[in-house]
């Protein structure tokens, strides 16, 4: 089975095996991040530029200025000559040495001098290593040099830490901006592919979950620029600084840095899936703890009517307990192999520790100390020399951290980009042709031919279906719960494709035209449609927000909602309460029927629009959609006697067929028929009380 297929099964839910991650599949998914980070290049490329060159200065300031203070300011050795330049003080602070200028190969004399004093031979005077071709010391800087190169240094400390500071603030906003914009250019890809897929693919998967790879997953492709390519890059280039600074104190430093990295990167082979399998159980369970949020604030009337709040609150508890217990184990994982990194680098610098003191008490010379002496005075092992080589070597070990540590978040971005990847490669099932046909007009008839559909493979819903319906006409159609009268209408709106058959508008197949096309001439009412916390007006032109005042009041006295938002303190523009709250059944239905009705489509499609409605509005209601309609095809779903009997035709489904069409007259006089029986069972229904 290849990656791709195991992927799929891992996306589902499937924890328990650590997900295939090759380099070769991480690479395939850096790739494609590019086209949503593509209109960030240049301010990628400016970023990239800054840091590297931020870095460097850095380094070297750090370089320079523990020199000036361990061997300038504490110890008194004169400057050299772009140091005093940089401190803007006068030639008698800087260095006549030839060595310390970098002339001159340091003697060796000291060393051999410690050496002889050690095994008991006779000390050696200055005036007598200078004769053995060493020089004598120069004269060091005065207290009062001393001070003033002290000083200076502050002031330029200052000065540097104020400009550090605002340069970062900068630094930081516009590092935040580029990220916000990458995310966003993810994101709403994401959420535009989401809306695009079928409901076929809705139907099966949670909304939480789809809600977390938009939200969350999607956000690691931010990580993976931070974490994955800038981060590595940034540390990689101060390891391989670090590796030369060490080496040109010693090789032999620059080596134990190379020997202590074989154990580390070992270390990272054998945990990393270890760290993949605990990553994707994370996103899993978060992912289905915001689906049990979501799904409980959803329909906390019910929870509440019900009296289920305790059993509620248990599985929810039990998700975030879960969602709990994956985030902890995955970073004990972490923390657990960052300690042993962390104990062998600490080992590796207690070792370098105690060679490099050695080398200063013999004042050792440095390996490439006369190539920089031009700078800085490290020609042979000092305190200041020993203070930049362990910083160096603690910094290395630091970088190796540091990579160890990306390295495994990396394993969880890339589970990560999987997942949100994974949304995006999904190919919709309902798609548009290459060269659409426009939508014909004026419409004149609607018809299934043939058509047959299910939502699960070999489980057909609808078998055959042959239905016409005319412009000008009302198409009730009717059936038992289960028969699929909302399926037939789903496929009209082109949410599903028939998997036989074909429905065609003027002989035109759904197929060949584009699905915005149809959805735009195509308006329904459903029997709990949303309503949003905003105004009458803006409500009612949700799906049409051309639409002017004069048409938004025109459809709502359509509707027969006219009369009670007259009554509101500020009419069409009073403010309603999350999801039309402060409306009655009834009345937001007529808000629905409206909202349908002021897109003024050819085509209308009404689920149960009057089930909330009385008698009385009902009737109002349908009259007003009659001559309304006059020249639209509609469509009404639903179970009222009341309201089926005023359609020009009733299509009566049973077991996924048309089992009976005509009008109500004609199919209650088949007294044997099964929409007759229909009708009667309705109507005992009614008169007990009890709903069918």
């Amino acid at each position: 089975m290849g990656d791709l297929a195991l992927i799929a099964g891992y996306m589902a839910g499937d924890d328990t095996v650590p997900p295939p991650m090759s380099l070769r599949r991480m690479f395939q998914l850096t790739l494609k991040t590019w086209p949503y980070m593509r209109p960030m290049l240049v301010h990628l490329l400016v970023l990239l530029g800054f840091g590297a060159s931020g870095g460097l200065i850095a380094i070297v300031t750090a370089f320079v200025g523990t020199d000036l203070w361990t061997n300038k300011v504490l110890v008194g050795e004169k400057l050299q000559p772009i140091q005093a330049t940089v401190l803007f003080v006068g030639d008698e602070y800087v260095t006549t040495d030839p060595e310390k200028l970098g002339n001159g190969k340091q003697a060796a004399a000291p060393m051999k001098n410690s050496a002889a004093a050690g095994k008991g031979g006779p000390a050696v005077s200055v005036a007598e290593m200078a004769s053995a071709g060493g020089s004598a010391a120069e004269p060091a800087l005065t207290q009062a040099q001393r001070k003033m190169v002290r000083n200076r240094l502050i002031i330029w400390g200052i000065i540097g830490a104020v400009l550090t500071s605002v340069v970062g603030l900068i630094a930081w906003y516009y590092t935040t901006w580029i990220w916000h914009c990458i995310n966003q250019n993810l994101r709403v890809a994401m959420a535009e592919q989401a809306e695009s897929l079928s409901l076929r693919y809705h139907d099966n998967n949670r909304v939480g979950d789809v809600m977390f790879r938009v939200y969350q997953d999607s956000a690691q492709i931010v990580n993976l620029l931070q974490s994955g390519i800038i981060s590595p890059a940034i540390t990689i280039y101060y390891l391989i600084i670090g590796l030369f600074i060490v080496a040109a104190f010693d090789p032999l430093f620059a080596a134990m840095l190379v020997a202590v990295g074989v154990p580390i990167g070992w270390l990272a082979v054998v945990t990393t899936p270890r760290i993949r399998r605990r990553s994707l159980a994370n996103r899993n369970a978060n992912s289905a703890l915001t689906s049990r949020a979501q799904e409980v604030f959803s329909a906390i009337k019910i929870v509440k009517a019900n009296h289920a709040e305790d059993r509620v609150f248990e599985r929810f508890d039990a998700d975030s307990r879960r969602a709990l217990d994956t985030a902890y184990f995955l970073r004990l994982d972490m923390v657990l192999i960052t300690l042993v990194v962390a104990m062998l680098g600490g080992a590796l610098v207690l070792t370098t520790e105690y060679i490099m003191v050695t080398w200063v008490i013999e004042q050792r010379e440095t390996f490439l100390g006369a190539l920089v002496a031009s700078v800085i005075g490290f020609v042979m092992w000092n305190y200041g020399a020993f203070s930049i080589a362990r910083g160096r070597i603690g910094g290395s070990m630091v970088s190796a951290r540091g990579l160890m540590g990306i390295w495994m978040r990396m394993q969880d971005l890339f589970v990560a980009l999987e997942r949100a990847f994974f949304l995006l490669d999904l190919q919709p099932e309902v798609s548009d042709p290459d060269e659409p046909v426009a939508f014909p007009a004026p419409i004149s008839q609607v018809a299934w031919e043939q058509v047959s559909f299910g939502y699960v493979a070999h489980k057909p819903l609808l078998r055959t279906v042959n239905l016409d319906a005319s412009a000008g006409t009302m198409t009730a159609i009717v059936g038992t719960t289960g028969a699929g009268k909302s399926t037939l209408m789903s496929l009209l709106l082109r949410l599903y494709d028939p998997d036989e058959g074909r429905i065609t508008i003027n002989g035109v197949d759904l197929r060949d035209m584009a699905v915005d096309d149809i959805r735009a001439n195509t308006a329904i009412a459903l029997q709990k449609n949303v309503l949003f916390a905003d105004s009458v007006a803006n409500n009612i032109k949700f799906g049409t927000q051309d639409a002017d005042r004069e048409s938004i009041e025109k459809a709502a006295q359509i509707a027969c909602a006219d009369e009670f938002i007259t009554q509101m303190a500020r009419g069409y523009d009073t403010e309603l309460g999350e999801r039309g709250g402060k409306l009655s059944a009834g009345q937001r239905q007529r808000l629905s029927i409206a909202r349908a009705v002021v897109r003024n489509t050819p085509i209308l499609i009404l689920d149960e629009p009057t089930a909330s409605l009385d008698a009385r509005t009902e009737q109002q209601v349908l009259a007003n959609l009659a001559e309304w309609g006059k020249g639209k095809v509609i469509f009404l779903i639903t179970h009222r006697l009341s309201t089926i009997r005023n359609a020009d035709q009733i299509a009566f489904l049973e077991n996924g067929q048309i089992a009976e069409l005509g009008a109500h007259d004609e199919l209650m006089a088949r007294e044997a028929g099964r929409y007759h029986a229909f009708v009667m069972a309705e109507t005992l229904g009614a008169a007990s009380g009890v709903s069918l």
